[in-house]
C-alpha cells in the first residue's frame, strides 16, 4: 500500500522545498505556483483518482455476473492514468484491480503478458488486452453494458 505512495509524497515534498527557495529568491507568487503544479501532479499520480480496487478474485466473479471489464492497473503508470482519464465518469463502470495491492491480480497480468507486469491489462470476456486504446475500451462498455 505505501509504495503506491511513494511519487505523489516525493512530489509534494519537491514542490514544498522548490516554493521554499522561491520564497527565499522573493518571488511568492512563482513559489505558491510551483507548488501548486507539485500538489495537482502529486494527486494525478495518486491513487485517489482510479475508482476504489477490489481483488482480482472478485473482480473475476463481478465481471462473469455483469460483463463488465476488468482492468488491472498500478498507481503511477502513466498509461493507466491515460486510461483513466480518457473513460471519464465511465471508468466507475470498470472492476479496478491495483496489481500493487494484490498478488492475484499481479498473477493475471503476468500470465498475460509473458511473464511481464504490463499495465493495463484490460480483461473483456475473458480475453486479455495489454494497453488497449481508451476509445476501444470505451466501445466495449456501450456495446456490452445497458447505460
Amino acid at each position: 500500500m505505501m509504495r503506491a505512495w511513494i511519487l505523489p509524497i516525493l512530489l509534494v515534498l519537491s514542490g514544498s522545498a522548490v516554493a521554499t527557495g522561491q520564497v527565499f529568491a522573493g518571488n511568492p507568487g512563482t513559489a505558491a505556483a510551483l507548488l501548486t503544479a507539485f500538489v495537482v501532479f502529486a494527486g494525478v499520480t495518486s491513487p485517489l483518482v482510479f475508482p476504489r480496487s477490489i481483488g482480482a478474485r472478485e473482480a473475476q466473479r463481478r465481471s462473469a455476473v455483469d460483463g463488465r471489464p476488468v482492468v488491472y492497473w498500478r498507481p503511477g503508470c502513466t498509461y493507466c492514468m491515460r486510461l483513466r482519464i480518457r473513460l471519464g465518469r465511465g471508468a466507475r463502470r470498470l472492476h479496478w484491480v491495483d496489481i500493487w495491492r494484490d498478488p492475484a491480480g499481479a498473477a493475471v497480468v503476468r500470465a498475460a503478458n509473458d511473464g511481464n507486469e504490463t499495465v493495463p491489462t484490460v480483461v473483456v470476456a475473458g480475453r486479455p488486452h495489454t494497453n488497449p486504446d481508451p476509445a476501444w475500451v470505451r466501445e466495449q462498455l456501450r456495446a456490452g453494458l445497458p447505460h
